[in-house]
């Protein structure tokens, strides 16, 4: 039997987008919520690749300029802007906005996501990309500043990220969730039967593992 489909242990898929800044919310508040449960139940958290902007130049392009075209202005970016703030500041996430110079094309940041679920350092390298783009400003889109991110996470991938290992599963691993109805970001799949939008406060994410615990339970007592 597959460890993920054990009865003491679920998987939790996350789709998500590393310039997502509600799905780094969303993950501060989703680990709360595991925290919660503590060891009631155990999960195995898998992140999946969603690119919010799949036709996004490799080398990215001017943050402001993609701001503009993206939310009609800056202005209207900046309302948005102050609601992840607000919601950063509660989840201790220090969003600096205003150190982003380049929106960058993901799909090497989603290669590198899924080499790191090979090697057991997935959710390590997610939390470094997050951090890297969102307080630090880097450019994610970089191979170096990739390989850079990932030796911090305790990951050796500069071999891997100048080959084209991945490529071909992050596709099909995406397109997995489009054929699935996604459309946007964060997206949570609790044991393949229930599905969660958006970075929802931690009592929705408690729920949902419990509904699912309490379904796994009812399975075997038939």
């Amino acid at each position: 039997m597959n460890r993920l489909q054990s009865a003491a242990e679920f998987c939790i898929e996350v789709y998500s987008d590393v310039i997502c800044p509600w799905c780094y919310v969303g993950k501060r508040r989703f680990e709360r919520a595991l925290q919660q449960v503590g060891k009631t139940v155990k999960t195995d958290v898998a992140w999946r690749p969603f690119q919010l902007n799949p036709t996004m130049p490799k080398d990215g392009m001017d943050r402001t300029a993609y701001l503009t075209a993206k939310f009609g202005s800056l202005d209207a970016f900046q309302e948005m802007e102050q609601r992840v703030l607000e919601a950063g500041s509660v989840e201790q996430i220090p969003f600096a906005f205003d150190k982003i110079v380049r929106t960058p094309n993901t799909f090497l940041a989603h290669r590198l996501i899924w080499y790191a679920g090979i090697h057991g350092r997935q959710d390590a390298v997610v939390d470094r990309l997050f951090k890297g783009y969102f307080e630090e400003g880097l450019d994610i889109g970089s191979m170096s500043i990739l390989v850079e991110l990932a030796d911090r996470a305790g990951l050796r991938a500069n071999e891997f990220l100048t080959s084209e290992e991945g490529a071909a599963e992050v596709k099909a691993e995406e397109s997995v969730g489009h054929k699935l109805g996604i459309r946007g970001v964060p997206y949570f799949i609790f044991d393949k039967t229930l599905g969660i939008f958006g970075a929802q406060p931690v009592d929705v994410f408690v729920s949902a593992i419990g509904k699912v615990q309490a379904g796994r339970l009812a399975d075997r007592s038939q």
